[in-house]
């Protein structure tokens, strides 16, 4: 069976010259759940971007046996779900329900398959209570639950998320963890969180200076504290 995510000698710079990323391979399969981890300017974002064709380099990505590139963008972009790492990049209109129901309908969903969609992950994401609020008057961890909704609503079969984590208190931290914890899809997540990665991933992978420079099960990874300290990570 072939990998879900399959990137091949993939390097990206970004216009003023910088090599963000250099020949990266790596393969994910169906449901495994790896994270990305590594020293800010690593590229661990770079190529979270590349998994849905937001940025386009040399090299080759493919999901779910589909080459990432121009005729394939829509299909890839309802199998790939990117959750940023501000939610406010995510939440734009009125109300919740408005946002989670723009993907389905922007793909061209019949409004009562759409109307289910947006139930089902409003549920899924745990924030049906807020579906009639602006997203603006929610709190950090609202959003964050509220923007997983709206990639949600797509029934992607991949989850990508960049710092997932990032300025939530504890508990709305603990509450994303368990609810992601429950979910299905095969997922990267991109984060400086090594409990998080502990907590919802098998795989790490390792990058700094747009290399990867480890990838092995977490708990191999995240107990070598020679790993950790080369790389920025302890």
């Amino acid at each position: 069976m072939d990998p879900m995510i399959e990137i091949t000698g993939l390097s990206y710079a970004y216009p003023d010259g910088k090599q963000a990323l250099k020949d990266i391979t790596l393969a994910v399969d169906e449901g495994e759940k790896i994270a990305v981890v590594g020293p800010n300017g690593a590229g661990k974002s770079t190529l979270i971007l590349h998994l849905n064709g937001i940025l386009d380099s040399r090299g080759k990505v493919r999901i779910g046996g589909m080459t990432v590139e121009k005729k394939n963008l829509k299909s890839i972009r309802s199998a790939v779900g990117l959750v940023f790492q501000n939610p406010d990049d995510q939440l734009f209109s009125p109300t919740i329900y408005e946002d989670v129901a723009y993907g389905p309908k922007y793909q061209g969903i019949d409004p009562q398959k759409v109307h289910v969609l947006v139930e089902k992950a409003l549920l899924d994401a745990g924030v049906s209570n807020l579906a009639d609020r602006n997203p603006y008057h929610l709190s950090g961890g609202e959003k964050k639950r509220a923007a997983l909704a709206t990639v949600l609503s797509m029934q992607p079969r991949i989850l990508v998320f960049d710092e997932p984590s990032a300025g939530l208190d504890p508990r709305a931290r603990r509450e994303l963890i368990d609810l992601l914890e429950g979910m299905q899809q095969t997922m990267v997540i991109a984060t400086h969180d090594l409990d998080l990665a502990a907590r919802l991933t098998s795989r790490t992978v390792v990058m700094d200076g747009g290399l990867i420079a480890a990838d092995g099960p977490t708990s191999a990874i995240l107990n070598n504290a020679e790993l950790l300290w080369a790389h920025g990570l302890s």
